[in-house]
């Protein structure tokens, strides 16, 4: 029988054809035709002031950092559950992370939790919509408000999630968004940035062009570029944006099959969460499909059920280890609450395997699995 991988990179449409006229149209640097189609794609759909393509999340996590002019011992605000760039790109600015809990229900930043942990030092607070599901925006943007700090959300996992209405990655001051052959959207590495607050959208072309005003020069802005900031090389190349712009242009299409398969797994997993043997998410039609887990009573069954699931040629995946508990986490952070949930939450925490061309048989599959794991 064949296997059933945790993810599993696809093609729905144009990615080649359009590769190859990448290449036939001679520019295979960053910021050609592609790129561009991809740019007006995402201010367009998402209704973010700019958006720029980056060659990962993790990059623009890191371009929206020094945009936020943090100085050393400056504090940021997030979550622990999250992936270490989360954390990276503010420490590479001498910015220290401060750790605070998650919700149990939807395992994002509890907002609740967020103005105990402000301190004079605090600049940003960064909310993870974990799975796609949408942190709670309106309440974190208005702590912001009132102690006058950005917010910098971190979307990789939510492309095409909402909130009220808005597209997530364009409600804080700036939005990062990860096209990983992991994600929804893909173009194997890749990422956004999305610049919701005009006044930072000129800065954001320096940094990304190596802290050059090349962006402008194209413009004839000015008569020649020059170095006049800092910053990196940012931007992918024009493949990676090819093959993007033809997911993008799928992008309901494959938002739709990820969301089928979320509910799948609910209607047919349901009978375990009410026997008591396991958690189902918390995921509304304001979520993207992005992830499917379950949460089970132990560290040790969790442990268990992998193995039986592997056996039987089934490869789920346990997340993140929180990034207050690491060894990094430690050294360059410090929490800003008790962690209680963040503690228990990521050892039980299971994700099931989901990609574009699951089909019926294999989530069905899956789920026979785990009821026979627990012997129904």
């Amino acid at each position: 029988m064949k296997p059933i991988p945790f993810n599993k990179p696809f093609i729905i449409g144009r990615e080649l054809s359009l590769i190859a006229d990448a290449v036939a149209q001679g520019h295979l640097s960053g910021d050609g035709a592609y790129t561009r189609l991809c740019h007006r794609w995402l201010e367009d759909k998402l209704g973010c002031h700019k958006a720029l393509l980056t060659h990962s999340c993790t990059g623009a996590l890191e371009m929206a950092a020094i945009l936020c002019d943090l100085q050393p011992g400056d504090e940021v605000i997030m979550p622990s559950y999250t992936f270490v760039s989360t954390a990276n790109a503010f420490v590479l600015r001498g910015a220290v992370p401060v750790f605070v809990d998650i919700r149990q229900d939807t395992l994002n930043i509890d907002e609740n939790l967020i103005e105990a942990a402000i301190t004079p030092r605090t600049k940003v607070i960064v909310p993870v919509h974990y799975a796609g599901v949408p942190c709670e925006m309106d309440r974190i943007m208005a702590i912001a408000a009132k102690h006058g700090l950005l917010v910098v959300e971190d979307a990789a996992q939510a492309l095409l999630s909402t909130y009220n209405g808005k597209a997530l990655g364009s409600i804080g001051h700036f939005g990062c968004l990860s096209f990983h052959e992991t994600k929804n959207i893909i173009s194997g590495e890749g990422g956004a940035l999305l610049v919701n607050d005009a006044r930072h959208t000129r800065r954001a072309e320096i940094i990304r062009e190596k802290g050059t005003n090349r962006s402008q020069f194209f413009r004839g802005e000015v008569d020649k570029y020059t170095w006049v900031d800092i910053g990196s090389s940012y931007l992918p190349g024009e493949l990676v944006s090819a093959f993007l712009y033809a997911q993008l242009e799928r992008a309901d299409d494959i938002i739709a099959k990820r969301r089928s398969i979320c509910t799948a797994y609910a209607v047919q997993l349901a009978d375990l969460q009410h026997g008591g043997h396991l958690r189902l998410p918390t995921f509304d039609g304001d979520s993207n499909g992005h992830m499917f887990y379950i949460l089970l009573d132990s560290l040790a069954t969790r442990g268990k059920l992998i193995a039986h699931l592997k056996a039987l040629g089934i490869l789920p995946v346990f997340h993140y280890v929180p990034l207050h508990s690491s060894p990094a986490g430690k050294k360059y952070g410090r929490t800003g609450s008790a962690m209680r949930q963040t503690d228990d939450l990521s050892e039980r925490l299971l994700r099931l395997p989901l990609y574009y061309e699951m089909s019926e048989a294999d989530i069905a599959r899956v789920c026979s699995a785990i009821h026979g794991f627990f012997g129904k």
